[in-house]
C-alpha cells in the first residue's frame, strides 16, 4: 500500500519492510522532536490492519493468543503473539476491542498469512474475520498528542500514544488538520530508545518471547490452551533464553551506521572474533546520537564491551541473562 502522505513536501519514501510509506520529511531530528514533545503524527498506513467480529471473537481469540483476552474490557489495548508449535514467534498483533469488533494492525504484508491461520482455526466458533488494510490506514499520535479523533475512528491507547483505525479515504484531510508529519525513522528511533522489539527485525526463525521481554506484555504466563504453550511455560519455570535483548549505544563518530544482522563480537576479540550475536534496528536519534538494538547470547557479560561489525558498542540490559 502507497501512502498518498508520500506527496507531501519533503516526503522521501521508506525502503525494505516499511516501503509505501515516508522515511522521513526532510528533518529527521525535528521529526523525532517534535514526536517526543508529543506532537504531530507518523504514517503508519503501511500495516495490515484486521478485524475479528462475532460474538465469540474474545473466546475464540483466547485460545489462539499469547495474551488473556478472554475478558479484555472495550477500548483497553494489548499485544499479543500467536507462536509456532516449538514456540517460535510467528506474528505479533496490536489489538483493542470496541465493544463489537476487535481491531489489530500488525507487520506490513503479513495479514494474509495471519488470516489464512486464523481461518483454519475458526471451526464451530462464531466469529468472522476480515482483511481491512486496503480501506483503514493506521496513524500513530505520540503520548501527550492533544489532536482531536475524528468521529468514527477506532482508538488504540497505550503509554506510547495513540493508535488510531482510520478510513483510508480521510487519511490526506486528516494530515492537513494534524500535521507536522513525522516520518517512519523518527517512530522507529523512539521505538529503539523504548527498547520495544519488533517482529522481522528482533525476531529470527527462532525467536522465542522470553528473548525479547514479551513475557508479560505480549505473554500472560497465567493461561494456556494455546500453540507454543509449552514451551514457553518450560522456558520460564525451569531454564533461561538462549538469547537476550540488549540495548546499544554506538560510536558516534562512525558515519554508517551497523545494518540489521550487522554481528556482534567481543571488542577484545576484533572483527575476526566469535560471533555473539547481531544487530536487529540501528537509528540515530535526536538526544543519544546512534544507538540500536541486537540480540547476543544469554552468557554474554553484562559489562562487556561490544563492536558491531567495526563501530564499538557500549550495552545496557533489556533482558536480564
Amino acid at each position: 500500500m502507497k501512502s498518498p502522505l508520500l506527496s507531501l513536501p519533503g516526503a522521501v519514501s521508506a525502503e525494505g519492510r516499511d516501503e509505501g510509506v515516508a522515511a522521513h520529511y526532510g528533518d529527521l531530528f525535528r521529526e523525532q522532536r517534535a514526536l517526543a514533545d508529543g506532537s504531530g503524527f507518523v504514517d503508519l498506513s503501511h500495516r495490515g490492519v484486521v478485524t475479528v467480529t462475532g460474538d465469540d471473537r474474545l473466546s475464540w481469540l483466547h485460545l489462539l493468543l499469547t495474551q488473556h483476552v478472554s475478558d479484555l474490557a472495550p477500548h483497553q489495548a494489548t499485544e499479543a503473539l500467536i507462536l509456532s508449535a516449538n514456540g517460535h514467534i510467528e506474528h505479533a498483533m496490536y489489538l483493542v476491542d470496541d465493544g463489537t469488533t476487535v481491531w489489530m494492525h500488525v507487520e506490513p504484508g503479513t495479514q494474509g498469512e495471519l488470516i489464512a491461520y486464523l481461518e483454519s482455526m475458526k471451526f464451530f466458533y462464531r466469529v468472522e474475520v476480515a482483511d481491512r488494510t486496503e480501506d483503514i490506514a493506521v496513524v500513530h499520535l505520540p503520548a501527550g498528542s492533544i489532536a482531536e479523533v475524528p468521529d468514527g475512528a477506532t482508538v488504540r491507547e497505550t503509554p506510547q500514544g495513540r493508535d488510531l483505525f482510520l478510513p483510508r479515504a480521510d487519511l490526506e484531510s486528516y494530515a492537513a488538520a494534524n500535521g507536522p508529519a513525522a516520518g517512519i525513522l523518527a517512530y522507529e528511533a523512539l521505538r529503539v530508545e523504548g527498547h520495544r522489539p519488533r517482529v522481522g527485525f528482533e525476531t529470527d526463525h527462532r525467536t522465542i518471547p522470553h528473548e525479547l521481554g514479551w513475557i508479560g506484555t505480549a505473554v500472560h504466563l497465567q493461561k494456556g490452551c494455546y500453540r507454543g504453550q509449552e514451551t514457553v511455560a518450560r522456558v520460564h519455570n525451569l531454564g533461561k533464553p538462549p538469547r537476550r535483548l540488549v540495548f546499544l549505544h554506538l560510536d558516534g563518530s562512525e558515519v554508517h551506521l551497523p545494518g540489521h544482522g550487522t554481528p556482534v563480537r567481543l571488542a577484545a576479540d576484533g572483527e575476526e572474533g566469535r560471533q555473539l550475536g547481531f544487530i536487529t534496528t540501528s537509528a540515530r536519534h535526536h538526544e543519544l546520537g546512534p544507538i540500536a538494538l541486537a540480540l547476543v547470547k544469554r552468557n554474554v557479560a553484562v559489562d562487556a564491551e561490544l563492536i558491531a561489525g567495526d563501530t564499538a558498542a557500549a550495552q545496557e540490559t533489556v533482558v536480564e541473562p
